[in-house]
């Protein structure tokens, strides 16, 4: 008998992310997500997320059929996989039921679903990652979910770099504007305990040879938090480039 070459495709419970919203006793195993956009310890599968989170499917073979439907769209691309990974600010569209909802912190938890209306659906705020140069001196940015753009499309990319944020249009990719990670930018705390807070950036600490660079933050309630930049998402200048609850 050969041997399996592949891993598995089942996670057992214990090893599930925290946040993952599946009831401790309910089922032994759950979905493991497809290598995609966003690695496994900062996504929900589209199955757990239509039956756990969302609750819109009673199992898993429900799960299977309403994506087999084709009603499920992720970021305006109809997605048919219960492995499929959804993470942080994709948008989730339930045609049949007329919802849309978009993943974001909250409430101490890196991801959360929160209704936003028809007209936020096709745009999201992404993190540059990476920025590097590629074939004919043009300059790529790499964002937190994937995806590539490279420079000269938008001359709202100039100046931006690694840790900054754009608002880009999907699934066409247009950027649209650009957030720089810098003092009296509006960020939000992404993982974490204070997963989801939002503060004025007071002040951008460089990094050293034994830290990384870190964010102060301020939140509403003059709590003043210092924050591995990692973790942190700028989102807007005097309010939010959209609705993030």
């Amino acid at each position: 008998m050969m041997g399996k070459k592949s891993g598995s495709n089942r996670l057992k419970r214990q090893v599930m992310p925290a946040f993952w919203q599946v009831p401790r006793k309910a089922y032994r195993f759950a979905v493991r997500p497809i290598p995609g956009p966003h690695p496994i310890e900062r996504c929900y599968t589209l199955g757990i997320l239509l039956r756990d989170v969302l609750k819109v499917a009673k199992s898993m073979r429900e799960a299977e059929k309403i994506l087999h439907n084709g009603y499920v769209y992720v970021d305006s691309v109809k997605r048919f996989d219960i492995k499929f990974p959804i993470g942080l600010m994709d948008v989730i569209e339930l045609q049949p039921l007329k919802k849309v909802y978009r993943l974001v912190p909250r409430d101490g938890f890196i991801l959360k679903p929160i209704e936003i209306g028809e007209g936020d659906k096709d745009v999201k705020i992404c993190k540059v990652i990476r920025k590097s140069a590629v074939k004919g001196g043009k300059i790529q940015y790499t964002l937190h979910d994937g995806r590539n753009i490279l420079d000269g499309s938008s001359s709202k990319l100039d100046g931006i770099t690694v840790n900054d944020s754009i608002l880009i249009s999907i699934p066409d990719q247009e950027v649209k504007d650009a957030v720089k990670m810098e003092r009296d930018a509006l960020a939000m705390i992404i993982a974490g305990e204070n997963a989801g807070t939002i503060g004025r950036v007071v002040e951008v600490k460089e990094g050293t040879m034994t830290l990384s660079k870190r964010i102060v933050l301020e939140s509403d309630t003059k709590r003043r938090l210092e924050i591995p930049v990692e973790i942190v998402m700028a989102v807007g200048k005097e309010k939010p480039l959209l609705n993030i609850g």
